[in-house]
């Protein structure tokens, strides 16, 4: 299944959805943009044949560019308060999809668009993309979410160097600090990334929903909290189809058949 003409292109391979960001020529978030992301992921959200997704730009030189600055430039509050809505809301909900989601980093990936594959739960780049929050270099910030989910991946003096001393880094540098997982050679991101998310579809969706909460759930819960949280939603999956499957599977030495409920 493929919609085309959009501001997202979304197609579907197996139990992987295919977002391609096609605003050309840099990729850049609009409010119509932002909104048929949140729609999207929502949507696959509930489309239980879905594990996991992948986003990418289309083209070759841009992955995005983030937000068009003509939107900012008549220096309206108003304006920057909706697009700044705009942005949260998509990026969150990208940040909550109970699947894995992988951001196919295929060229220069600057402010939102750096800040889109931040919201991903896993990063691979091309050799030669370049990655920038280059916000405060125009009087802005990262709106959406660039300042904790960067820090929380990079630790705060990468996190620095990028804000606040606006530094550009290569694919190369942005593996070595743990922006991104993997970097590959131009032109094999997407293949990269759906590979990765065929991965997915071999582990119980319920498992992995569950799992991405308690990962994510460190980066403001106490360890005090978290490990009783752990054993309880471990106990929660028994109430799922998909739990007495895997085990069953395994026992008679055959590959589970998933439910997702």
């Amino acid at each position: 299944m493929m919609t085309a003409n959009t501001a997202i292109i979304e197609h579907i391979v197996g139990h992987t959805a295919i977002l391609t960001l096609n605003n050309p020529p840099a990729n850049t978030w609009t409010a119509d943009s932002l909104q048929l992301l949140k729609q999207t992921i929502t949507k696959l959200n509930q489309n239980k044949d879905i594990y996991a997704l992948v986003i990418t730009g289309q083209g070759e030189k841009f992955f995005s560019a983030g937000a068009d600055l003509n939107l900012f430039a008549d220096g309206d509050k108003g304006n920057a308060a909706t697009m700044a809505k705009h942005f949260g809301e998509a990026f969150e909900t990208l940040s909550a999809f109970r699947g894995v989601s992988i951001a196919a980093i295929n060229g220069y990936t600057m402010g939102g668009g750096l800040e889109v594959a931040l919201a991903c739960d896993i990063r691979i780049a091309e050799a030669q993309a370049q990655m920038a929050l280059p916000e405060a270099t125009v009087g802005l910030l990262p709106c959406a979410g660039g300042t904790q989910n960067l820090t929380a991946l990079v630790g705060e003096g990468w996190a620095k160097r990028m804000i606040l001393c606006g530094e550009r880094i290569d694919a190369a540098k942005a593996e070595k600090i743990g922006l991104v997982e993997e970097v590959v050679e131009k032109g094999q991101a997407l293949d990269a990334a759906v590979a990765l998310a065929a991965k997915v579809a071999k582990q119980s969706p319920s498992s992995v929903s569950v799992c991405k909460t308690l990962i994510q759930a460190g980066r403001h819960m106490p360890r005090t909290q978290a490990l009783p949280l752990e054993r309880e939603l471990f106990v929660g999956l028994f109430d799922t189809e998909d739990q007495a499957e895997g085990v069953n599977a395994f026992l008679q030495k055959r590959a589970p058949i998933w439910k997702n409920r």
